[in-house]
């Protein structure tokens, strides 16, 4: 019997035969109840008006009538931020799915038999993605100042630990024969791992780093907001001013390039399982 049922006894009835039945009370109240007294809470926390709400809609629909009315002249002043952007996704994409490689190989059990090294290893992996790529971005431009360079070092982080993740996680399930061949011909364990695990794995790796790297572009154009370069400094700094054409104008130039990315990206994922 759970807590629930023994806090709320069931309903019982008596049938003609003596015999008792025993309906479970419904859950549905208690967990209204519930949502209601969290919601009542999460109200006064927030400050959340309904009224201010309702009295300012009306403005979502101007700002989204201006950022559907891009201005167009000013998109020559987005490209260089827009390839900063792009430049910025693709060398912490790359070099954050490439050092995880050496770091999923620790992380695997059936490739280090070392339970500290793996648990440490994973452990590592787990810290680095509970933090908010922007707030990593926001500590990098405090280290390194303003500029991509923070933004890629975050971008860095994040691959890092989700390839990281994935990968060991991969290497958990591959088939071992090949590996284990090449050990018992005196393979080392790195160069039995590049020969006999990288094959099997390798697919599924550039996939991963491909559907990481277009993620990561969507996800740089917003590190610009705590100053770690590309077109989040341009949004940032249009929102600021409250010219949404201009911010249409950015918008539009960044749905172009993730749109062109996203489907060169699934072409090649496609080819590759």
């Amino acid at each position: 019997m759970s807590l629930y049922d023994k806090i709320f006894k069931p309903k019982v009835y008596k049938l003609s035969n003596g015999k008792l039945v025993y309906e479970k009370r419904s859950r549905i109240p208690f967990i209204l109840s519930v949502l209601f007294i969290f919601s009542f809470i999460s109200i006064k926390i927030t400050g959340f008006s309904l009224s201010v709400l309702i009295k300012n809609f009306g403005e979502f629909f101007i700002i989204l009538k201006e950022i559907f009315n891009p201005n167009l002249s000013y998109f020559k002043s987005v490209i260089e931020p827009l390839f900063d952007t792009i430049k910025m996704s693709f060398l912490g994409s790359f070099l954050g799915a490439f050092v995880a490689i050496f770091f999923s190989f620790l992380a695997s059990n059936n490739m280090v038999k070392s339970k500290i090294i793996n648990s440490l290893t994973k452990l590592l992996f787990s810290i680095i993605r509970t933090i908010p790529t922007l707030v990593s971005a926001l500590i990098f431009t405090y280290i390194f100042g303003l500029g991509t360079f923070a933004g890629t070092c975050a971008i860095f982080l994040f691959s890092f630990s989700y390839v990281g993740k994935l990968l060991y996680e991969q290497i958990e399930t591959v088939n071992m024969g090949a590996y284990e061949a090449l050990i018992s011909m005196g393979y080392t364990s790195p160069l039995a791992f590049i020969k006999g695990i990288i094959p099997q794995i390798l697919p599924y790796y550039l996939s991963t780093s491909l559907y990481n790297f277009e993620g990561n572009v969507r996800y740089a154009a917003i590190l610009g907001y705590v100053g770690a370069g590309g077109l989040g400094l341009l949004i940032n700094e249009n929102i600021n001013w409250r010219d949404y054409n201009r911010v249409g104008t950015i918008l539009l130039a960044l749905l172009i390039t993730v749109f062109l990315i996203e489907n060169i990206s699934h072409y090649f994922r496609n080819k590759l399982n």
